[in-house]
């Protein structure tokens, strides 16, 4: 039986971070990454590509992060997308702010592998 692809979005505009979230997803089976580099493009992608869960980086060019999920959040097609915050300037309020806005977690750069894992997986369900 042929299980179809997740379709996991990446917001990111720094490449190095962009390669740590694709190797720390290369042994997530039937996980496909998509890669938007500012705001705008996550909010296109995430209307079209309608992902399983959005890793959000909080820093984003053209359109901020926070406008970004404000937008995502407010769109009935989109609302219900888990998104996930990452950070270089972890800081707890940032933390609470991204929980206010919905993000269902929030991750510190650079990101551990494990963390992330583990975080798709249980957003994904068993086999992510």
């Amino acid at each position: 039986m042929l299980v179809p692809m997740k379709t996991v979005l990446l917001a990111e505009d720094v490449e190095a971070d962009r390669r740590v979230v694709r190797q720390a997803m290369n042994h997530m089976l039937n996980v496909k990454l998509i890669v938007a580099g500012n705001g705008a493009e996550a909010v296109q992608l995430a209307r079209t590509a309608m992902p399983r869960v959005i890793l959000m980086d909080l820093s984003l060019p053209v359109l901020d992060a926070w406008t970004a999920m404000a937008q995502l959040k407010a769109d009935p097609r989109t609302a219900d997308i888990p998104i996930i915050a990452l950070t270089a300037h972890a800081m707890f309020s940032e933390e609470l702010r991204s929980r206010q806005v919905g993000c269902v977690a929030y991750l510190a750069k650079p990101v551990q592998a494990d963390d992330l894992q583990g975080r798709l997986a249980a957003i994904l369900g068993e086999g992510a």
